[in-house]
């Protein structure tokens, strides 16, 4: 019945040769050399009658027979994964791709409300500021990403505009003489397709034209996180999403600042979720985005 199938392990091969886009990658992944995957594609490719790669200097690419081909190996190894997984009783590991702020001011500290929800799932976490072709990397099984959220993009469903506020810790304000003497905190996008959300523009806006610019030292990191971690250490007043200090805030390690005329809140970024049509109907997948977007729902920003 199926005596033209190639075998399971040059199949295994080939799933992790697509996957990884890399005969490299791929043999350090089954513990095997580049040359023994090679081998193994060149001989499935001849039993196929047709190419699957196009070979590239530093990586592979797939031709459209091995589009159609990787398709069908990843899902298959995806169903023989769980189930063996359902039949062990081991942990199901779940890829998340966010950047590195959400996942260290947001995710994972309020990650184990997922984990007590679904105790047979784990979640690994891969973080970077540039965009995951979620659709083509078959590493990752959902994105959460962020910046100027477009409602007609396939598979993306939006989570929360955040809004961007001024926060200090109590210690610092308390000892703070005036805010002349501030230091201001502020992110340089490293995504810089990312608008700027700065202190100038800011202080800019709500200043009397009669009246000198006060004399701030604004600080500059190039990731959001490190903003907030300078104002846990009482560095400054930090220009910071909502929705990252949430904690921070509910544990009164760092308050809003209310007393520098700046009360308004600046509209930020969107942080939305991405999931391939492949995982569409993954039932780890919806358990982690419905909890996702309930958690979300739930938060005061």
């Amino acid at each position: 019945m199926y005596s033209k199938l190639p075998s399971l392990n040059v199949l295994r091969t080939f799933d992790a040769a697509a996957r990884l886009k890399s005969f490299k990658k791929a043999a350090d992944e089954l513990h095997v050399t580049p040359a023994a995957v090679s081998h193994q594609i060149k001989t499935l490719e001849e039993g196929l009658g047709t190419r699957l790669f196009k070979r590239r200097t530093r990586a592979v690419q797939l031709t459209s027979d091995g589009e159609l081909l990787s398709e069908t190996t990843f899902g298959i190894f995806r169903q023989l994964n769980d189930a063996v997984n359902n039949i062990i009783g081991a942990k199901e590991v779940l890829t998340v791709s966010t950047t590195s702020s959400f996942a260290s001011m947001w995710l994972v500290p309020n990650l184990e409300k997922f984990y007590r929800a679904n105790p047979g799932i784990e979640v690994s976490i891969h973080t970077g500021e540039q965009k995951i072709d979620v659709i083509r990397d078959r590493r990752i099984d959902l994105t959460i990403s962020y910046g100027q959220f477009d409602p007609a993009q396939a598979d993306a469903v939006k989570l929360i505009t955040e809004k961007f506020g001024i926060y200090a810790s109590p210690a610092y304000l308390d000892k703070l003489t005036s805010l002349n003497d501030a230091q201001l905190l502020e992110t340089e996008w490293v995504n810089k397709t990312l608008p700027p959300i700065a202190w100038e523009a800011l202080i800019h806006r709500h200043r009397d034209e009669d009246i000198p610019p006060p004399n701030y030292t604004i600080r500059r990191f190039d990731q959001e996180h490190h903003v907030i971690q300078a104002a846990l250490a009482g560095q400054g007043i930090a220009l910071v999403s909502s929705l990252l200090v949430e904690n921070a805030v509910k544990e009164r390690w760092l308050v809003p600042v209310s007393n520098m005329s700046l009360q308004d809140e600046i509209e930020g970024f969107t942080y939305y979720c991405v999931v391939p049509p492949r995982n569409q109907r993954n039932k780890n997948v919806a358990a982690f985005t419905d909890w996702l977007s309930s958690e979300i729902d739930n938060t005061l920003v």
